[in-house]
């Protein structure tokens, strides 16, 4: 049989259980929380001063970190972007419907709060030149973005494992360090989201789990594709006014290193927690192929630490027009 239809069927067999998956990893719209539970009411009269308490708070924050959590709330309005490309996955039937495109909607009307709720939370703190922020969004998403994966499910299931988890230590980290300077608004915010991330996390990564029993040589194939093109992530792409796609990145991934929101050592760390929740060490059944793609994910971590010494985060050089002077 095709590697195709091998992968078209093990999506099949998958999704006759996706009521199952969905009730586990999601919530439903009615008992899920909303970004106006945690952001000032407008029709309280207090609403002012809780503006200016929110204005007085972000104005202390570290450049880097406040820069940081503008690129995030960015990359999570880009929904769009990513709700199309997983709809364009293999075994996603968008047109008649099936257990995987109920995962997809469902999936992204939870994600879709995120965005919704740091964009005003942003807006309040009068720290944001919002024209600004908005370009970069609007071209972040009408850029679009290549991850590496094509249609295939394999590998996308890895991306989406690795890059909820990648979003849930930059939430976290966020709140971590905005709890410390007395930030608890933001903090309970950024962490709230970053639960969510979590959950969506352990979905991608139980569907992989899933795949590698069913088809356990092709999905380390992908696992190994993956990491050999490194794990892109969509900030990747991102650019302010009068810029070319991606020529922010750099700029931004310094920010996030120096405020310790994502670093290096986090994407290793990352690697290493798949690597032992889909026990690769103990993986039945691999082919020639699949057992070198193993060999080269177990030895991985080790050489990513080896070249992580050698990274130097370079100070800030860059002032970003998405925060206001």
């Amino acid at each position: 049989m095709e590697l195709n239809n091998i992968r078209l069927e093990v999506m099949q067999t998958i999704g006759k259980s996706m009521d199952e998956l969905i009730g586990k990893y999601l919530k439903s719209v009615e008992e899920n929380w909303q970004p106006t539970d945690m952001l000032p009411d407008a029709t309280n009269p207090e609403f002012i001063d809780d503006v200016k308490e929110i204005q007085e708070l972000c104005r202390e924050m570290d450049y880097d970190l406040f820069t940081v959590l503008v690129g995030d709330t960015i990359t999570e309005e880009a929904l769009p972007t990513y709700e199309s490309w997983l709809m364009s996955v293999q075994g996603v039937d968008q047109v008649n419907g099936n257990g995987w495109s109920k995962w997809v909607r469902a999936w992204t009307a939870e994600e879709n709060r995120h965005g919704d709720l740091l964009n005003k939370y942003l807006y309040l703190s009068g720290r944001v030149n919002m024209r600004e922020m908005e370009v970069s969004t609007q071209y972040l998403i009408s850029d679009g973005f290549d991850i590496g994966t094509g249609m295939d499910p394999y590998k996308n299931f890895v991306y989406t494992s690795f890059q909820e988890l990648a979003t849930n230590v930059s939430h976290r980290r966020v709140a971590s360090f905005s709890r410390k300077s007395g930030n608890k608004q933001l903090a309970k915010i950024c962490n709230t989201i970053a639960k969510d991330e979590a959950r969506h996390a352990s979905a991608y990564m139980e569907f992989v789990r899933r795949i590698f029993e069913l088809d356990p040589s092709e999905m380390m194939m992908a696992f190994e594709s993956m990491m050999r093109n490194k794990i892109v992530m969509p900030a990747m792409f991102l650019r302010e006014s009068g810029q070319q796609i991606g020529e922010l990145w750099e700029h931004f991934s310094d920010a996030a290193q120096r405020s310790m929101v994502y670093t290096t050592q986090d994407y290793i760390t990352i690697l290493k927690s798949l690597v032992i929740d889909w026990k690769i060490d103990d993986i039945k059944g691999l082919n020639d192929k699949g057992e070198r793609a193993r060999d080269y994910l177990m030895n991985l971590p080790d050489r990513l630490e080896r070249i992580s010494q050698r990274i130097v985060v370079p100070k800030r050089d860059h002032t970003f027009r998405w925060i206001a002077t």
